[in-house]
């Protein structure tokens, strides 16, 4: 299910429920040459594509076969496992373990080596990526009072995300690990490590 709505002279954004998977699908048809836009923004549940005819009927068919085509359970799977995770190593050593066992009753160590997190879209620091995957039940409130600073590289959980600090900021989320993975490089191309679309697992450093 998409919803379509203009956003300005230029632009389109699309409301969807995976919008990691049509970043990837609408990124690989701009690198086949089929449609030309100056950039796509993935959100939570949008996705908005920038420097574009939004009356354009190569785009609009091209927005149509994409829906069509995520609704088919096989297609999504293979264009998911085509890709192995990018493996983030990580000490088990955050401040909030104990806390976080305590409210989701079981080890969160083996939570977040189980799950294949999805970067979902950046925001809120450069390099930083919402991460995707935890089931609704491991889905917890951020912290009632946030730190004034959470150390580069902490690995944190809050609401429905993980996330990687790429720099020492004040923060509110659950502070599980830590990670010498360098989320953010401007000397890298492309600087952030964890980008829309990518897969991701933890595992011990």
């Amino acid at each position: 299910m998409v919803n379509i709505r203009r956003a300005g002279t230029d632009a389109l954004l699309l409301e969807v429920d995976a919008p990691h998977t049509w970043f990837a699908a609408i990124d690989a048809a701009r690198a086949r040459g089929e449609i030309e836009c100056r950039e796509l923004v993935p959100g939570a549940q949008t996705l908005l594509i920038i420097g574009v005819d939004p009356d354009d009927p190569v785009l609009g068919a091209l927005i149509d076969s994409t829906a069509k085509a995520l609704t088919c359970p096989f297609v999504s799977s293979v264009e998911e496992t085509a890709v192995l995770p990018l493996e983030i190593a990580v000490r088990w050593d955050g401040p909030d373990l104990d806390e976080v066992g305590t409210v989701w009753g079981c080890d969160p160590i083996a939570v977040m080596r189980e799950t294949v997190f999805t970067v979902a879209f950046g925001g809120f620091a450069p390099g930083f990526a919402y991460l995707t995957g935890l089931a609704e039940k491991w889905h917890l409130a951020r912290r009632p009072t946030p730190r004034a600073s959470v150390p580069v590289g902490s690995v944190a959980v809050a609401g429905a995300y993980a996330g990687i600090y790429p720099r020492s900021t004040p923060g509110g989320w659950h502070l599980l690990g830590s990670t010498d993975a360098v989320l953010f490089d401007v000397e890298r191309q492309p600087p952030a490590l964890l980008l829309p679309g990518m897969t991701v697992r933890m595992i011990d450093a």
